[in-house]
């Protein structure tokens, strides 16, 4: 997966200077970013603050984490089946 070149509280901030008034393609040339870019951001991001940010990519690696564990799980319980066949 792509790695963002922003950190939670660099998002933030530009999300901010908007709030602020500024225009958004006067932020999205500053910053180098392109219009839908600010949007996805303002769109997932709007309205946090850097701790519920922190938060929110702590719980989303976790949910990860958690679905592959469901995932080796579902794929142990198909190999037993194949193995050991249905019951008769």
């Amino acid at each position: 997966m792509k790695r963002s070149r922003f950190s939670d509280s660099q998002i933030l901030a530009v999300l901010k200077q908007a709030e602020a008034g500024k225009t958004v393609p006067d932020l999205c040339r500053e910053h180098g970013i392109s219009n839908a870019t600010f949007y996805k951001w303002r769109a997932k991001y709007g309205g946090m603050d850097v701790s519920e940010a922190r938060r929110l990519k702590e719980l989303e690696s976790e949910n990860g984490k958690l679905k592959k564990l469901l995932a080796e799980a579902h794929l142990d319980i198909h190999a037993l089946k194949s193995v050991f066949g249905t019951k008769r």
